[in-house]
């Protein structure tokens, strides 16, 4: 898949929990994949939304983005770029993640408005005068600082996953997120139009990451699928 679609891709974003199924073979899989997106010249998001006490972050932040020491040596990590974290769980969860990125040069994606219907039942509910996920919106703009400086347009390395299935929120989420870098899931198998999305890329063309999975990978002739997509992506940027 990296050989073939890579060329007209930016990232690879493998979903943990599918390697993690596979016990430690799964997991060998995961570190050969990670070095062969960084052989190909993209970049690796861990998708595992990870939300925890932060004891456990830090745990996280070093299969993430560092190692573990032990009594036989350090044992490295994954390697990862950027990983995509909970944030329910508050500010003091994602710390430990957002200081071991920076030290590393890498970002985090917080969980803000996702792609799957049942979203609504928690992300939308009222939280002190408006919908939870733009209270969270907020946070990952509160946190932009923290990961300043990403790249010369001064988007953060603070970014937010938005689920491309609803793209009437967007225009609003950009609002309150101007220096993020939007991951917009659900495009192609979940539903979602990339050329819907045009209201991500406000602030550049390196503001918004689309990712597509299935429809890709499930393709008869996944270059020319991911080529597709690429163009279509671009056109919706360009407004």
């Amino acid at each position: 898949m990296i050989e073939s679609a890579g060329p007209a891709c930016v990232a690879v974003k493998p979903q943990l929990a599918r390697f993690e199924a596979l016990g430690a073979p799964g997991w060998d899989a995961l570190e050969r994949t990670v070095e062969a997106a960084h052989d190909a010249g993209l970049l690796l998001i861990a998708d595992g939304k990870r939300g925890d006490v932060p004891v456990s972050a830090e745990a996280y932040a070093d299969v993430f983005f560092g190692s573990t020491p032990t009594p036989w040596g350090e044992i490295p990590g994954l390697g990862a770029d950027a990983a995509t974290l909970n944030p329910l769980l508050g500010r003091d969860s994602l710390e430990p993640l957002i200081d071991r990125a920076r030290a590393v040069g890498g970002g985090v994606f917080l969980l803000v408005r996702t792609s799957n219907p049942g979203a609504a039942d928690v992300l939308d509910t009222d939280s002190a005068g408006m919908p939870l996920h733009e209270r969270i919106a907020r946070e990952v703009d509160a946190l932009a600082p923290r990961l300043a400086g990403f790249d010369a347009d001064g988007l953060s390395g603070v970014g937010a996953v938005v689920g491309a299935t609803e793209p009437g929120f967007i225009a609003r989420l950009r609002e309150l997120m101007p220096r993020a870098i939007l991951l917009l899931p659900g495009v192609g198998a979940q539903g979602g139009d990339a050329g819907l999305l045009g209201a991500a890329f406000a602030p550049g063309p390196a503001s918004a990451l689309v990712t597509a999975s299935r429809s890709v990978a499930g393709a008869a002739d996944p270059r020319r699928a991911a080529e597709e997509l690429r163009d279509v992506v671009w056109a919706a940027a360009a407004g």
